[in-house]
């Protein structure tokens, strides 16, 4: 049997940048890893965000995973209700709940300065107790990320994603349609329960952004998908700190493996998910990584950062990952960003991104590094994302 292990450098993909002699990150980053298996494999473009689809990592991981987000995809807050162990009827609504960070009258910080996991619990725990009653209930995720369903209620609204709008007016960004209202006063309210909030206090005198506001988004109903089992025959597990990517694992029937100190940040334990992967390998036929550091640092407009966190994944993962698959008969490997997430911007961008794969019967094209340039020299493109798993597994 064929082992096959994805790595998922989140955002990693960018834009030439001046800082870096009008390379991008990722050609400026050192990356021998990545590059062995584009010089011994084969690297192309894919584009894993349908021209009708917001650039969202939900649409784009989908695709990656071998899913038409066309035809799967009902929003990104129900598939991380499902890593959350939430139980939505047909009827409720769940809404992504950032804590967020404003000033000025903009979005000036979509993750209040990474909050903590801890200190996220206590304001979302208050939230849901001032806040919350038979219709409304919070629940806190991972670091800024939550959640808040909702029951008996009805809503036709459009709403933004906070990293894709920083330094933007909020008025320009507020929900859209039926049920705004209620979404708007929430928000409202939860400014009012912050200001001058013991943990924002504290945050203050150390210098750390504050927690301005809940900013809701990312709604959906109840979803469900196709097991990757039945689809592609293979057994999978997963390694992921952060909701989007586990809610979709379980929604493919991919077992969880948790790694102490793997935050969604670039403080992320990468030594600790490279070898979970590798102890995977053994029991599972194929092992999906993924890294939440790159597109971070992008949302942070910090190159540097988002260099080292690529590094770190070519270090730490991609090298010891791509090692072991060698001792198995049959393997294969892929790497690739799900979007890019350019430095300049600070915001997703539906571009194709580079991928570069590896392994048993697999021929190279353009025996080159691994690079947004080089894939695309390659002439190796695949315009439905969705095709990649297909390619990647059968091939």
């Amino acid at each position: 049997m064929t082992k096959y292990a994805i790595i998922v450098p989140d955002g990693a993909a960018d834009e030439p940048l001046e800082q870096f002699g009008k390379r991008t990150v990722l050609e400026a980053a050192e990356t021998p890893n990545m590059d062995r298996i584009s010089t011994q494999g084969r690297q192309g473009l894919v584009r894993t965000v349908p021209a009708d689809m917001e650039p969202g990592s939900d649409v784009a991981q989908m695709s990656l995973l071998g899913y038409d987000p066309r035809r799967c995809y009902s929003g990104r807050a129900p598939i991380e209700a499902v890593a959350r162990n939430i139980k939505l009827s047909l009827d409720d609504w769940v809404f992504r709940c950032n804590l967020v960070t404003i000033a000025d009258g903009k979005m000036a910080d979509h993750s209040a300065g990474h909050i903590s996991t801890a200190e996220a619990d206590k304001l979302i725990g208050e939230l849901d107790n001032r806040l919350g009653n038979e219709q409304m209930c919070f629940y806190t995720g991972v670091s800024y990320r939550h959640l808040v369903v909702f029951k008996g209620l009805i809503f036709d609204v459009q709403t933004y994603p906070p990293h894709d709008y920083i330094g933007t007016a909020i008025e320009k960004l507020l929900p859209r349609g039926k049920g705004a209202e209620l979404l708007i006063d929430l928000m409202a309210r939860s400014q009012q329960l912050f200001t001058n909030h013991d943990i924002n206090r504290v945050r203050k005198d150390l210098g750390e952004n504050q927690v301005s506001s809940i900013w809701l988004w990312g709604q959906g109903k109840r979803t469900q998908m196709e097991r990757f089992q039945k689809r592609f025959g293979i057994k999978g597990a997963a390694i992921a700190a952060v909701d989007l990517v586990k809610g979709l694992s379980k929604l493919i029937g991919f077992d969880l493996i948790d790694v102490p100190g793997a935050t969604g940040f670039v403080d992320t334990n990468y030594q600790g998910k490279a070898s979970a992967a590798i102890e995977a390998l053994d029991e599972y036929d194929i092992v999906f990584v993924h890294i939440e550091a790159p597109d971070e640092a992008s949302h942070n407009g910090n190159a540097e950062m988002k260099k080292k966190a690529i590094e770190q994944i070519d270090k730490c993962i991609v090298g010891p990952v791509f090692e072991a698959l060698q001792n198995y008969g049959s393997w294969r490997i892929l790497v690739m960003p799900d979007h890019p997430t350019p430095v300049r911007t600070r915001a997703h961008s539906s571009e194709p991104v580079p991928f570069a794969m590896a392994g048993d019967d697999i021929s190279g094209i353009l025996h080159t590094t691994f690079s947004e340039a080089n894939a695309a020299k390659s002439g190796f493109r695949i315009s439905n994302g969705s095709e990649l798993m297909e390619y990647f597994l059968k091939s």
